[in-house]
């Protein structure tokens, strides 16, 4: 999921699991819960190209290996930083915010690697889309219940609300959908939060309560999502078996702003399909072959789910790209263009 998710859960978390034991514990779950993404710093992330990024992106630092790399060095840092604090509570609360990133991605459509580096097979939940509002909702709307009626504690808060208005008003201008239910119930929660803040409803004192009352609903949220996929994963999959016979792949996709709704898509070696349209693949034509044998060429192959490619009208570039994100390649960030001199 998107980074803002990921600090706003982890600061969750953190004061739910470790508030009365260790200093600062939601800031240390928001940072903790990152700790995935930042440590793609130390992989080269600065200076990949997008062949690259499709490559490595939730790669090593989101595998099982390396959050458990991480978590022994998170675990040293923050116990020599908060020495008082006992030992067994900072690794808990270092442990579960990193693993919260690792199955909040996994939990999506875009794909977790847990067993890298021995085997780099993507594994997707299809539950809840990337972005969703609720995870950034519920959680501050915790920490906000839990600071002090002053203005200092609650600038955060403010910001982080603004920010998440802006995010949504952007997504809505530029022609995202939303379900009809989506922003009500954003506003309702909204008004409770300040009628909660003002009321003092936890304050301090029951901080850590508020947080895990929020920690638990985004739980039973996500679980929900999950039982209305599994449902429709099966009338999915008889689609397409009953389309493409058993050779056939499928899947259903996330939504962004469109919870409890998923876009149906599968495919054989030959054509892919989505709801309202079709492509060939085309993965057998040579030039096609040729371009998928380059290092972009495997970069792109290893992450896309529905691999999909066209030759340029000029017939001397292939277009390689994952039709989960895009129905034509040309400008998708999940696509690659690779020069062939002999395409036709």
């Amino acid at each position: 999921m998107d980074n803002l998710a990921h600090t706003l859960v982890g600061a969750a978390l953190g004061r739910a699991i470790a508030d009365r034991h260790v200093p600062r514990a939601a800031l240390i779950g928001a940072v903790a819960a990152n700790v995935p993404d930042l440590a793609e710093v130390f992989t080269g992330y600065l200076g990949w190209s997008r062949a690259d990024f499709l490559l490595n992106h939730r790669g090593i630092t989101h595998s099982l290996v390396g959050a458990a790399v991480e978590i022994i060095v998170l675990v040293l840092i923050v116990g020599f930083i908060v020495r008082a604090a006992p030992w067994r509570r900072v690794a808990l609360l270092v442990a579960v915010t990193v693993l919260s990133h690792l199955f909040m991605d996994w939990q999506g459509s875009y794909g977790w690697r847990p067993f890298l580096p021995w085997n780099a097979t993507w594994y997707y939940l299809d539950w809840v889309a990337i972005a969703d509002p609720f995870f950034w909702l519920l959680p501050l709307v915790a920490l906000a219940w839990g600071a002090n009626r002053h203005w200092k504690p609650l600038l955060p808060i403010l910001c982080g609300g603004g920010l998440i208005a802006l995010v949504i008003a952007r997504y809505i201008a530029s022609g995202g959908t939303v379900s009809s239910w989506v922003l009500p119930l954003c506003a309702v929660i909204v008004l409770l939060a300040a009628v909660g803040w003002i009321q003092f409803w936890f304050g301090p004192v029951r901080r850590q309560q508020a947080a895990t009352s929020a920690v638990l609903l985004l739980a039973v949220y996500a679980l929900a999502q999950g039982i209305v996929a599994q449902e429709r994963k099966s009338v999915i999959r008889q689609e397409a078996l009953q389309r493409f016979g058993p050779a056939a792949r499928w899947a259903i996709l996330t939504n962004i702003g469109e919870p409890f709704n998923w876009e149906p898509m599968y495919a054989s070696g030959d054509t892919v399909v989505g709801d309202g349209w079709q492509l060939p693949r085309n993965l057998r034509v040579q030039p096609v072959m040729q371009a998928l044998g380059t290092p972009d060429g495997r970069a792109i192959a290893q992450f896309a789910r529905f691999l999909t490619a066209r030759i340029d009208t000029s017939g001397r570039a292939v277009y390689l790209w994952d039709s989960r994100f895009s129905q034509g390649g040309r400008g998708s960030w999940a696509a690659v263009r690779i020069r062939i001199e002999s395409a036709r």
